[in-house]
């Protein structure tokens, strides 16, 4: 589902205004992006929106980061994700990156630098994966394609 101006389409989930705000301006050019203030609201973006890459805060009141993207995976699972936080979290990162859940981690505050560079990596192996995906599905209707004319000659 590429999106018409082919800029990478990124999600913030943070339950900190002024962390959006900043965010949305220093990545807004470069990014087509879309801001959650929390899970719930990051949920029914990504029911509506094609969504590439999801960054998302893990201490949020409502929901964890980690509480968000279980759900997530439920919806759509294609999107890469990544999650912010703390040192005093690290648990809640490794289990994360140990059950798959996330692609990368970041401390916060995040440098722009840095998070740029992992939105890149993140993105190119979500490309990778999509391309992947679309030649399987052809291989596979030219496999039904081809049974189907052998079927038709077998029985003639």
């Amino acid at each position: 589902m590429e999106n018409k101006n082919n800029k990478i389409v990124v999600l913030y989930v943070d339950d900190e205004e002024n962390n959006l705000v900043s965010f949305k301006a220093t990545f807004r050019l470069k990014y087509k992006v879309y801001t959650a203030i929390s899970g719930t609201e990051a949920i029914e973006i990504v029911k509506k929106n094609p969504i590439d890459i999801i960054i998302t805060d893990q201490r949020m009141p409502e929901m964890t980061g980690v509480e968000f993207l279980e759900e997530i995976i439920k919806i759509n699972p294609e999107p890469m994700r990544i999650l912010l936080t703390g040192y005093t979290d690290m648990g809640a990162v490794v289990d994360a990156v140990n059950k798959g859940k996330i692609f990368h981690y970041l401390n916060k505050p995040w440098s722009e630098a840095e998070l740029d560079e992992t939105i890149q990596r993140a993105y190119d192996l979500y490309s990778e994966r999509k391309n992947m995906l679309d030649t399987y599905s052809k291989l596979e209707i030219s496999n039904e394609q081809l049974e189907f004319l052998l079927r038709q000659k077998l029985l003639s």
